[in-house]
């Protein structure tokens, strides 16, 4: 996916997390902990591949709280441990997701982006994801605050 992307094809979050950098990449690298905190508020996932290198495979299934299933598939493009993951998303909605993760203090700087490569597509989803996003960014919150 092009990351050069118009700016009206991203969406941005960002977020404060209360833990250090590598404790908040082993939230994201590590499938038990990912499972637990990953959608949005009510939301379980199911993860069947967990390939966890460039070019490997995230293969997974969210279930909303009204019982509808949300398979999910994403390529894994680059990880940098404790400082960047990027993934393309390939199934249903189409996007390339970078994280980036920074010191701030005895905190980390979260940053989140999702680049898409159709306006059309970013446009159809932008009214609900960032929303969604900060549910997700809640729910690590929360699993960090657990130790």
């Amino acid at each position: 996916m092009d990351e050069r992307s118009n700016e009206n094809c991203r969406i941005v979050s960002t977020r404060m997390l209360a833990a250090p950098r590598a404790r908040v990449f082993a939230a994201f690298s590590d499938p038990e902990q990912l499972a637990q905190w990953w959608g949005p508020e009510g939301f379980t996932s199911t993860f069947q591949g967990f390939d966890f290198a460039p070019g490997g495979a995230w293969t997974f299934v969210m279930h909303g709280p009204d019982g509808t299933t949300y398979p999910n598939e994403s390529h894994f493009v680059e990880i940098v441990p404790e400082e960047r993951i990027v993934f393309d998303h390939v199934s249903s909605h189409t996007f390339r997701a970078t994280f980036e993760f920074s010191d701030a203090g005895d905190q980390t700087r979260l940053l989140w982006t999702m680049h898409f490569g159709d306006p059309a597509e970013c446009a159809k989803v932008a009214r609900f994801v960032a929303g969604a996003n900060e549910q997700n960014l809640d729910r690590l919150a929360a699993l960090l605050a657990r130790g």
